[in-house]
């Protein structure tokens, strides 16, 4: 998986890359279709945040973790990127289940059929 990282207002370090690396190679083997990432690590209103965005299997996902150090925002950024994807991935497989199909018993009509209902 390629991360295509990037600072604004933040200077990516060595370290910085080694944690992010470490941290998304979990989401990488769980989800081995997933090709890229693209993760902008920010600092606003004295907060940092990184933002992190891909494209898993036709549906572009955008997730954000803030936080007051940039170590934990990193940390609640995969977080909530790790729930999006089960969940974008249960969605594909729930398509490929055949949903069931009610319908109403011949018995039920005839029984009505027979019914005095004056």
């Amino acid at each position: 998986m390629k991360i295509n990282l990037s600072g604004h207002h933040v200077d990516v370090t060595d370290s910085i890359r080694e944690h992010i690396n470490e941290k998304f190679s979990k989401i990488a083997s769980h989800f081995p279709s997933l090709i890229a990432l693209d993760i902008i690590l920010s600092k606003e209103h004295h907060k940092l945040q990184a933002e992190i965005s891909t494209i898993y299997e036709g549906a572009r996902l955008s997730v954000k973790g803030e936080n007051e150090v940039l170590y934990p925002a990193i940390a609640n950024a995969a977080k909530k990127l790790d729930a999006a994807l089960k969940h974008r991935k249960g969605q594909i497989k729930a398509n490929l289940h055949q949903k069931p199909v009610s319908t109403t018993p011949e018995i039920a009509h005839e029984i009505i059929q027979e019914m005095d209902l004056r």
